[in-house]
């Protein structure tokens, strides 16, 4: 089992009343009446810390990733990010970039190129994420037109990997990307090329494409492992209907951890935390969500059939219930020993060998942050490693250059 630290650097100083007075947490908070420099400039600092902490306390990787205009998660360039832990991170973790939105880039040869940039920099330990991107991102605050996400994200899928693989120059000539010379210096230090990580939200076309590109699909979700049974299971009959062969490590998905020295310390600690994250983090108006045209048919009609348990959650916030958070999986919780036997349960019935622990939640100040890395790592990584190693998968979607530590078979659940 390979355990990723994922941050999604959100805002964490939002006003109380915050969801009451404001339309949207995406797109329109008003960035010169919310949005302080100053905290920002501080809450930089500390979220290249808490993954340069992940980095020395032996994760196996580490997940940043793309969002505009926003306090969920103020990311506008995970690039740079990455290239600051290509200095930082002298344990040799996987530096997972899920990922680069590729319709937002015209051309999308600069993905090709900062990309392998970061291949090297990093001595071959970058995972490549390829996601088509919110409906906010794309569409609200870059203006792509709904209907062309699709297609633009599938036409730089196809330049990027030209440029990788092929010997330049040439010439590319597609409907939105027409370039006379193609010749990247460099291209990547892996070969053929990094991996590849797709992830999403349900949409079926994701699914496909993994399969068919032999790619791994990460599912990123707030709602926990119950509900992302549903989609996951989506994902390996795909993969069955397409002719690919199961291996736990061409899934993942992402889950709210968080760990305390007891069950009880983890609620008195963590709840206000997450409560601020679902309510504020969250508050995002279905008009954003969906812009019409965004997913298409299929995708459509098949998040209509699973539906979200978004309701559940917000009542859950507003009623301050934890034990429903808890209960519903949307939040894994408790001492190590709890988190551990909840996160065994929740990888083999998803069936994904690719944690992406999410342990930064809202709110979540520095030190607390650093306590839930610490714990986890000392405390609930041991204990999940092992998952999946007695039963002779590789890991063919993992960076050629990061460190792979040994695995030992996963102790019996509650031991």
């Amino acid at each position: 089992m390979k355990s990723i630290f994922f941050h999604l650097m959100p805002y964490r100083d939002l006003p109380d009343d915050f969801e009451q007075r404001y339309e949207s947490v995406w797109v329109t908070p008003p960035n010169a009446e919310l949005c302080d420099p100053v905290k920002v400039a501080q809450y930089y600092q500390w979220n290249l810390d808490e993954l340069e902490l992940a980095d020395q306390l032996g994760f196996d990787g580490l997940g940043i990733n793309e969002h505009h205009q926003n306090a969920y998660g103020f990311m506008a360039s995970p690039n740079l990010m990455a290239a600051a832990l290509s200095r930082r991170t002298s344990s040799k973790s996987a530096i997972l970039v899920l990922g680069n939105t590729l319709a937002l880039y015209s051309p999308a040869l600069r993905v090709a190129e900062e990309f392998a940039m970061l291949d090297c920099m990093t001595n071959g330990r970058l995972a490549a994420g390829f996601p088509v991107g919110t409906s906010m991102d794309v569409n609200r605050c870059y203006g792509i037109t709904p209907t062309e996400t699709r297609p633009r994200f599938y036409e730089a899928h196809d330049l990027i990997m030209k440029a990788w693989t092929q010997p330049g120059p040439f010439a590319y000539n597609g409907r939105y990307n027409q370039l006379r010379y193609v010749n990247p210096w460099p291209q990547p230090l892996q070969k053929p090329h990094p991996p590849v990580w797709l992830a999403g939200g349900g949409s079926v076309e994701t699914w496909e494409m993994a399969v068919n590109h032999n790619y791994t699909y990460s599912y990123l979700s707030f709602f926990g492992y119950h509900f992302a049974k549903r989609l996951m299971d989506g994902f390996w009959e795909t993969s069955e209907r397409l002719g690919g062969t199961f291996n736990p490590y061409q899934a993942g998905f992402a889950q709210q951890i968080c760990v305390a020295e007891t069950d009880a310390q983890a609620k008195e600690q963590y709840l206000e935390h997450v409560a601020y994250f679902f309510s504020k983090c969250l508050h995002i108006p279905d008009y954003y969500f969906e812009t019409p045209g965004y997913r298409t048919r299929r995708s459509a009609e098949f998040a209509i059939k699973t539906g979200q348990p978004g309701e559940i959650a917000k009542i859950a916030t507003l009623e301050k219930n934890w034990e429903t958070l808890v209960d519903t999986g949307m939040i894994i919780a408790g001492s190590p020993a709890t988190v551990a036997d909840r996160l065994t349960e929740a990888c083999k019935q998803l069936r994904v060998g690719n944690l992406i622990a999410l342990l930064q939640i809202g709110s979540m100040p520095h030190e607390l942050t650093k306590q839930n890395i610490t714990l986890f790592a000392e405390g609930v990584l041991p204990k999940i490693r092992g998952l999946w190693a007695d039963d002779g998968y590789e890991h063919k979607w993992w960076p050629q250059g990061a460190e792979q530590p040994a695995t030992e078979p996963a102790p019996v659940a509650g031991s």
